[in-house]
């Protein structure tokens, strides 16, 4: 009885173990587009491909009134096939949150995400690229990250590099263009990270059988 009583709390904690390994591994791929039909997921996403400088005056687009750094062809291109690729993998978008720059609205409206909600959080405050030693925008965006979305729907959140690294040290740094977190809230002010998502792989996903 003693050896039983011993040998029964370590099977089940292996147990446990295993089927957690086993649901993360699961979602990769189509998979986890298939988890995100049933919403519950923060999508935080750095803007598309964008130029480190702001255009010339004659390449300047209609809208960028402030002339600000705005999305070269490989991200306008990508974050439209982005956005078509969500539509067709029946991904539900909620609530979409975003910087104020030119070039992270120009994502949002290129995918066709939605009507977007800016913070001032979420921009880089005139310095492109630079960290904000603060801490402010890091503490602000795990806060809003750890934010169950609205039954049956997924957030997204759209930012810059700095933001995202800032958040999550370990894992934010080396995003790449248009790359994207996905979170899971627990609903008690927290989040799991579940997988990185490279903007090309939606629609490979979308085009997969």
């Amino acid at each position: 009885m003693t050896i039983k009583t011993r040998r029964f709390p370590l099977a089940v904690c292996l147990l446990a173990i295993l089927a957690s390994m086993t649901a993360n591994a699961a979602l990769t791929g189509r998979n986890l587009a298939v988890a995100l039909r049933s919403g519950g997921y923060v999508i935080l996403m750095r803007h598309a491909s964008s130029p480190r400088l702001p255009p010339q005056p004659a390449e300047v687009d209609p809208g960028n009134v402030g002339h600000e750094r705005q999305l070269d062809g490989n991200g306008r291109a990508s974050a439209r096939e982005m956005g078509d690729a969500v539509r067709r993998l029946r991904i539900p978008i909620g609530q979409v949150l975003s910087s104020p720059t030119y070039r992270a609205l120009e994502t949002v409206r290129l995918a066709g995400l939605g009507v977007a909600k800016t913070f001032p959080q979420l921009g880089d405050a005139g310095q492109s690229m630079r960290a904000d030693t603060s801490g402010a925008r890091g503490a602000w965006l795990r806060q809003h990250v750890a934010v169950r979305p609205p039954p049956g729907t997924n957030t997204i959140i759209i930012t810059h590099a700095p933001n995202i690294s800032e958040a999550f040290p370990k894992d934010g740094k080396g995003l790449e263009d248009g790359e994207a977190l996905i979170f899971r809230p627990d609903g008690h002010g927290t989040a799991s990270l579940i997988a990185s998502v490279k903007i090309d792989e939606w629609p490979r996903w979308a085009a997969s059988p």
